[in-house]
């Protein structure tokens, strides 16, 4: 204002060169001034915004000694009673992530999981490739599933494990808009393909680390091989426990 006031009211007139620098200096400091300030509060919101990308969560915290055994349902009772009952017996906690339809058929089973005292987390409701379905379809996956688990146990999920491990960024935007943090896994035993105990027991316990999250399903060898997954952990030192523990 004081520089334009100055022009303003010497218009007509010529400036000494003396006066001439002086206005000039004036200017370029305070341009140099409102560049500075419009630095710092770019580099601020640009700080702020890398600090909260929204992402899925491949491990816990990988300096405790804490490791989850996250077990994923989404077909089948025949092992989940023997697992359950090698889980009790060990005095494990552990977190099952489980589907919508299977839900439905097995709501006695799910009750049973529930008060042994495991963590129950959202797998969908019919089992979509997340990555390939639209953000509606998105959306009634994870809140449908919310909904009806709700109704059976009056429990409210906050984990969700895209099926398959397939997910968008727009899966990840609407897990958190639901109040859901997306989870993914450490390690997989892939024991849906590999029918063999041994080959699970060494995938679930090779390189272990505080933090790791341990993919399984409730199949016959994965039943097999939990008792020896189990001890062997814990003899190394490790607490077996939920997902939502894990992460603190």
């Amino acid at each position: 204002m004081k520089i334009c006031g100055f022009f303003n009211s010497r218009k007509n007139k010529k400036l000494s060169p003396k006066t001439f620098r002086n206005v000039f200096a004036n200017m370029i400091i305070g341009c140099l001034l409102i560049g500075l300030f419009a630095l710092t509060y770019a580099g601020g919101t640009l700080n702020a915004s890398s600090t909260s990308t929204n992402e899925a969560i491949y491990h816990g915290n990988i300096n405790s000694k804490n490791i989850s055994l996250m077990i994923n349902v989404y077909w089948g009772n025949e092992y989940l009673d023997s697992m359950l009952n090698t889980l009790k017996e060990n005095n494990v906690k552990t977190t099952f992530f489980v589907g919508g339809t299977w839900a439905e058929q097995y709501p006695e089973l799910l009750r049973k999981i529930y008060d042994d005292g495991h963590e129950i987390a959202n797998h969908g409701y019919y089992h979509k490739d997340h990555q390939k379905i639209t953000y509606e379809k998105n959306k009634q996956e994870i809140e449908n599933n919310h909904n009806l688990i709700k109704k059976l146990l009056n429990y409210d999920m906050k984990l969700f494990a895209p099926p398959s491990g397939s997910y968008s960024q727009t899966t990840l935007d609407i897990a958190k808009e639901l109040g859901y943090t997306t989870i993914m896994w450490t390690r997989d035993t892939i024991d849906w393909r590999d029918k063999d105990a041994d080959l699970i027991y060494n995938r679930a316990i090779k390189n272990a680390s505080g933090g790791d999250l341990i993919l399984m399903h409730p199949t016959e060898k994965t039943a097999e091989a939990l008792p020896r997954i189990i001890e062997t952990l814990q003899t190394e030192g490790y607490t077996l426990t939920t997902v939502s523990e894990c992460l603190q």
